[in-house]
């Protein structure tokens, strides 16, 4: 392991996060509002820590092994919210250490749970800074440093390997730096139409760049304490739910049909595309059966909801816990099923899913024909004896993980229903969950204890369990 490595990596993702902090104190003056000064005084700060952190590490390593690569990037996500707590701490506006952690890791995480109300009132700088978390987090500063760092000696295929979700790691070009590239491009340009088209929609310029950054991040921080349901637009509903459905497809799948001149067949062939729209296709369905029959809420509204908990956006239009109990546990079924791979997305991934699910199928078949040859394949490929083995470390791994976290939460005094929707809600990265963190509430009445758990359990939801757990394991420290 290179210790003096690491520490170098880890001061240019700190100058690069720095940089960030800008962005919101320009915000500040461009509104004539408070705070432009301790923007600045925090972005300075960052940006004097990761300096020394360079100058300690002695300059861009010359190479990086895969354990320096899983020990930057989860130390990366630890680090970089704490430093994103800072402007909540300076400014006041959350009032306790616990609170700006819990803020800045929900939006860094892009979990977009909240212990902030009275948005509404709030300065734009701060919103602006809520919503830039989730946008550098959704497609993850890593995969941006690994654009930047072989410009400055030092290549970064170990950090992509660690960061980039999903169980198969492919390039999308022969070198990794163009791939990083290549999906910053495709974010910003997505960032970039999300923007406009609220914009056109109705939405004030400020409005729409932070809802198109939470959108397209799959975040859910939103500028107003009543969410997307302070628009009564059915155009500004219906186009976040597409850019929400975009946003939560493999960003290797977008990549592949704009290189095939924006081929739908790319999209039509692909196993998980087709699950994922299949699956909350059927969401849909089943809970607007239940919700219109009871009358607790419009066809709209349905789509909303689900669309946002099925991709781990977290936006709501409407008080979904209001609805039947029947949907209460669709809706929890589908933060855990989550977005597809490769997608600012949380949860376990719908081609995780839909590979467990080929798994045991297989293995039905199998009593049936116990000397014949059946492959679980994925895109008419055949998947490895490994990569089943992995999927299934990784959703024992996953739910042992969740227990653990809302047992935790059950001991700091949450009561059952919060405490397993909470858990839910943070290591799928979804956001709102049921009972007193449910869409119309936010989790500021949850002690520090709880509010700690659920910090944990949002960054192991976003390192995807392996590449925290691999640093516990005592061979990853040895030589």
């Amino acid at each position: 392991m290179h210790v003096k490595g690491v520490i170098w990596t880890l001061g240019v993702l700190i100058m690069l996060f720095a940089a960030g902090m800008l962005l919101p104190a320009v915000v500040s003056l461009y509104f004539s509002s408070e705070h432009a000064e301790h923007f600045l005084i925090a972005g300075s700060l960052t940006a004097a820590l990761g300096f020394f952190m360079t100058q300690w590490g002695g300059g861009a390593p010359k190479r990086l092994s895969h354990k320096d690569g899983f020990l930057v990037v989860a130390l990366a996500w630890v680090v970089l919210s704490l430093l994103g707590a800072i402007p909540f701490w300076i400014t006041g506006v959350c009032d306790t250490i616990a609170d700006g952690l819990f803020e800045s890791t929900s939006g860094l995480t892009t979990t977009g749970a909240t212990i902030l109300t009275g948005l509404d009132h709030l300065p734009p700088s701060i919103l602006f800074w809520r919503s830039m978390q989730e946008w550098l987090g959704g497609m993850g500063i890593i995969v941006l440093a690994v654009a930047v760092m072989p410009l400055l000696g030092v290549g970064g295929m170990q950090l992509f390997r660690a960061e980039t979700p999903g169980p198969v790691k492919d390039k999308l070009t022969a070198r990794v730096t163009e791939t990083a590239k290549a999906l910053w491009y495709i974010y910003l340009a997505m960032t970039i139409l999300a923007g406009v088209a609220l914009w056109l929609a109705g939405m004030t310029p400020f409005d729409a760049i932070n809802h198109a950054m939470t959108t397209v991040a799959i975040g859910g921080f939103s500028t107003h304490d009543a969410s997307m349901g302070y628009y009564d637009s059915m155009w500004i509903r219906g186009l976040t739910v597409i850019f929400m459905l975009l946003a939560g497809i493999n960003f290797t799948l977008h990549f592949t049909a704009m290189r095939r001149g924006f081929s739908i067949r790319t999209y039509s062939r692909d196993d998980e595309f087709r699950t994922y729209i299949k699956w909350i296709s059927v969401l849909i369905i089943l809970i607007g059966g239940l919700t219109l029959l009871t009358g607790r809420g419009t066809w709209d509204e349905v789509i909303f909801n689900t669309v946002a908990i099925a991709t781990t956006t977290g936006f709501a239009v409407s008080d979904y816990a209001l609805w039947p109990p029947g949907t209460t546990m669709l809706l929890f079924a589908a933060m855990f099923i989550g977005a597809c791979a490769g997608s600012t997305g949380g949860g376990m991934k719908v081609v995780r899913v839909l590979l467990l699910f080929r798994q045991g199928m297989r293995e039905i078949r199998r009593l049936i024909h116990p000397h014949g040859v059946i492959h679980v394949k994925i895109n008419e490929q055949s998947i490895t004896g490994p990569i089943v083995q992995a999927l299934w470390g990784f959703f024992v791994l996953y739910i042992v993980c969740y227990a653990i976290v809302a047992i935790l939460l059950a001991f700091t005094g949450v009561d059952m229903l919060t405490s397993l929707t909470a858990a839910a809600a943070c290591i799928t990265n979804t956001g709102p969950g049921f009972g007193d963190v449910g869409p119309a509430s936010t989790y500021a009445s949850l002690p520090d204890a709880a509010k700690g758990v659920l910090m944990f359990g949002m960054i192991l939801g976003r390192l995807e369990i392996f590449t925290f757990f691999v640093l516990l394991v005592p061979e990853f420290w040895r030589k």
